[in-house]
């Protein structure tokens, strides 16, 4: 098991939310090997504490002191309730360590996460960082960088399971969508869109399905913490932006599986986005678990100038464009230099497959380097 930058720092009670498959339950059983795990996949436990809520108490000793586990919380938001009366009446320390797919999920459906009393904590895939001198870019690329994807001997068939299950039980089982074959040809179609400006209608159009219907796909996809949506980087433009958020689904693996190919695909395009995707998923994971700070979005112009990542906070302002290329040409850099005219006091970063080095204002670095050690860059 590799040693994942989130750690516990005290006894205190956490919701811990992050897709499915991304190794929340080992973490969780590796960290609290002594706790009380209650797991809502369970259907007798399910069923039981459906009906009656209050009976989560027969499962705990009155005398415990402890860590109690409930697992897929969103599945029950009921018990919500019985822990937040707990926590006023304090009749035993214990500590309540409730994990889910989304918070979003429970804030839609009007649920009080225990009314802000216990701190939110956020999983994600596995990334460099946390892998050190196993990671391999190559196959992060290929394959993205969920736990089993990165440990099991065919990652390819596992990450069409994974897409299977989710579809199964994420979206028909709990009655997310009418029709599962419309929401496969959807993400088949969002996948088109994936690290691009996101035009709503034209995916609609792509999967044959309205498009009221197709937003309310991509909320579902935000909902389950399986997608995002970048915004623009608007403080103090000088130009004109154009307001369209970029799209990415969470994990290159997935991205990777749900893309539809054929022979007009060529590498680069797939690739490229590929790459934009897993250094989008690791700027996300490393800016929440480092603390950094940092709102992210990305730049484009009405003229159509661009900038895949913008970093602001108060460490600073970062600018970042990613290739996939191993040599460094100038037209590449032209939405940096542009940029840097709008902001001269931020950093301008060039993430390619070439070496490290300085071009004029433009930091030019080894994406893979860049991914191992991002708090050395950003």
């Amino acid at each position: 098991m590799y040693a994942r930058l989130l750690k516990p720092k005290n006894d205190s009670s956490f919701f811990l939310f992050g897709p499915r498959g991304t190794g929340k339950t080992s973490w969780l059983k590796f960290h609290y090997k002594d706790a009380i795990y209650i797991d809502l996949l369970k259907s007798q436990i399910y069923n039981d504490l459906r009906v009656r809520p209050e009976r989560l108490w027969d499962l705990i000793p009155r005398n415990y002191r402890g860590a109690v586990i409930i697992d897929e919380i969103q599945k029950l938001p009921p018990l919500l309730d019985e822990i937040h009366s707990f926590m006023n009446e304090q009749r035993q320390r214990l500590q309540f360590i409730l994990t889910g797919s989304s918070a979003r999920k429970l804030k839609r459906a009007g649920v009080n996460l225990l009314a802000g009393r216990v701190r939110v904590q956020n999983f994600y895939p596995l990334i460099a960082p946390e892998v050190v001198a196993d990671f391999n870019l190559k196959k992060a690329l290929q394959f993205g960088m969920l736990p089993e994807a990165w440990t099991c001997s065919d990652p390819k068939e596992y990450l069409e399971s994974y897409l299977r299950v989710y579809l199964d039980q994420e979206v028909r089982l709990e009655g997310l969508v009418r029709n599962v074959d419309d929401f496969a040809r959807f993400l088949e179609a969002a996948s088109l869109s994936q690290a691009s400006v996101l035009n709503v209608s034209n995916v609609a159009t792509d999967a044959g399905v309205p498009r009221k219907t197709v937003q309310t796909y991509f909320e579902i996809l935000e909902d389950l913490l399986i997608a995002y949506r970048l915004p623009v980087f608007q403080k103090k433009s000088k130009r004109e932006l154009i307001k369209h958020d970029k799209f990415f689904f969470f994990d290159c693996g997935l991205f990777q599986t749900i893309r539809p190919r054929g022979i007009l695909d060529s590498d680069s395009e797939v690739n490229g986005a590929g790459l934009e995707t897993l250094v989008f998923s690791h700027l996300i994971a490393s800016n929440d678990l480092l603390k950094l700070g940092y709102e992210l979005s990305y730049w484009h112009t009405k003229n159509h100038i661009e900038v895949d990542f913008v970093l602001y906070g108060q460490r600073g302002l970062t600018a970042i464009e990613v290739k996939s290329a191993s040599s460094l040409r100038e037209a590449d850099l032209e939405g940096l230099l542009e940029f840097h005219k709008d902001y001269p006091k931020a950093k301008i970063i060039f993430l390619y497959g070439g070496a490290t080095q300085k071009r004029g204002d433009v930091h030019a670095v080894n994406v893979a380097d860049f991914l191992v050690r991002p708090e050395d860059y950003i």
